[in-house]
């Protein structure tokens, strides 16, 4: 009896986890099939009007060092010059940013700039700068990112589609052909969660938006607690509890490069996966799929699972698993049964050592794939551990120490050394 319990339980941890990786992405797939299949919700995208008004929002604490080459990109966005407006918001830089910018506003008669003393972290800025937005659309875009030359036009024109409330580039990881092998798991974890957007958009709406490069309408903004940790995933889903899509635009994109190295990355990740509790509990009436539909299905499988429940699952089934093999061989099951459950825990226990081996040349050129994609995986699931203690022990911040990034190569629009991410 209490063998038969223990290998439901297992089932049911493997269950969840291959639903969330896998198993989503597949109903998710058949799903929007069927709609094509039985013309249901096709979108028909109007014709282009006139180019709208829009301001791009650039939050940039101490950043003089990108300041130069992202005020140029986005005066080099194919993009009308006089319906385009260009918001800095350096407050509490000391860098020499608000003097840079300054000298820079006589030649560039869109460029404004909100700067002061006082270091309010990125949530207050982008608070502030909202006050500031007067046209009907507003593009948040970070500091240390390239944008391609048809970003912004590619974003607004998605906002033709009159329940549009907000619209999501695609961030991209540009990488040297030896970079560290978190860079490597990180673009092709990425290259994923892009397909599942696009899947995500044409199904109903996708889950959250990228803090590199999104959109919305001004109208819709809600200004967003101050110690909130991810403001891009509660600003877009707040849009869409409402009633609006969240769009997406992978042809809209942001390059930025990979962390430097695997300790800058997890400061990256566990920042993030604290913040994913921290909107779990925020948005918690989204889970009441009678109310929110489509989405609480979308937000539930595509977020809750991957941030709240998988994690703790995958430690869980190695062990149920070991427990399964031990009370097989204190009792009298067949050769057979005992070989299958003493299989997979080899088949556990193999996955990681690989991702050990991924662990140990993770500063090594990535030659060898088998070994960081594990892990890269293990890598993230461990850093949701590692959020959630820190949300535990609370004192959390709007204001953060930046994780470094590798330095932008010149050929920075290159697409030959860039992995898809969305």
């Amino acid at each position: 009896m209490l063998l038969s319990v223990i290998i439901i339980l297992f089932w049911v941890l493997m269950a969840l986890v291959v639903y969330t990786y896998l198993g989503y992405g597949l109903v998710l797939y058949t799903l929007v099939k069927l709609r094509r299949i039985l013309n249901i919700g096709q979108r028909t995208m109007p014709p282009a009007g006139e180019a709208a008004e829009v301001t791009i929002v650039v939050p940039a604490y101490n950043e003089i060092d990108c300041l130069p080459a992202k005020l140029q990109n986005c005066l080099a966005q194919n993009y009308p010059a006089d319906r385009l407006h260009l918001l800095f918001v350096i407050e509490g830089s000391t860098d020499g940013s608000a003097e840079w910018l300054e000298a820079q506003k006589a030649n560039v008669p869109n460029l404004t700039m909100l700067s002061g003393t006082r270091r309010l972290g990125k949530i207050e800025a982008m608070n502030n700068a909202m006050q500031q937005v007067r046209t009907p659309l507003v593009i948040f875009t970070d500091a240390n990112t390239t944008l391609n030359l048809e970003a912004v036009s590619r974003l607004v024109r998605k906002f033709d589609g009159p329940n549009v409330g907000a619209v999501t580039g695609e961030k991209r990881i540009q990488m040297e052909l030896a970079e560290a092998a978190t860079g490597s798991g990180e673009g092709l974890y990425w290259k994923y969660e892009s397909f599942l957007k696009r899947l995500d958009a044409e199904l109903h709406t996708i889950v959250g938006a990228a803090g590199e490069l999104f959109a919305i309408r001004t109208a819709l903004y809600e200004p967003v607690e101050a110690d909130t940790l991810l403001d891009d995933f509660m600003i877009s889903l707040r849009i869409a509890a409402r009633g609006f899509r969240v769009e997406y635009e992978p042809e809209a994109y942001a390059l930025e490069r990979p962390s430097p190295s695997i300790r800058e990355e997890q400061k990256r990740k566990v920042r993030i996966a604290t913040g994913g509790f921290q909107s779990i509990k925020r948005l918690a009436a989204l889970l009441n799929i009678v109310r929110y539909g489509w989405l609480s299905f979308q937000y539930v499988s595509h977020r809750v699972l991957r941030w709240a429940v998988t994690p703790f699952c995958l430690p869980l089934l190695v062990f149920v698993n070991g427990l399964i093999v031990m009370q097989l061989l204190l009792s009298d099951a067949s050769s057979l049964m005992l070989a299958f459950w003493s299989l997979l825990l080899v088949g556990q226990v193999f996955f990681y050592g690989l991702a050990y081996v991924g662990y140990r040349n993770e500063d090594k050129q990535t030659r060898w794939k088998p070994a960081f994609v594990p892990f890269y995986f293990v890598f993230m699931n461990t850093c949701v551990l590692l959020g959630l203690v820190r949300y535990w022990q609370g004192g959390i911040s709007g204001i953060w120490e930046k994780a470094a990034r590798v330095t932008q190569p010149a050929d920075s629009l290159s697409p030959t050394s860039t992995q898809h991410i969305g």
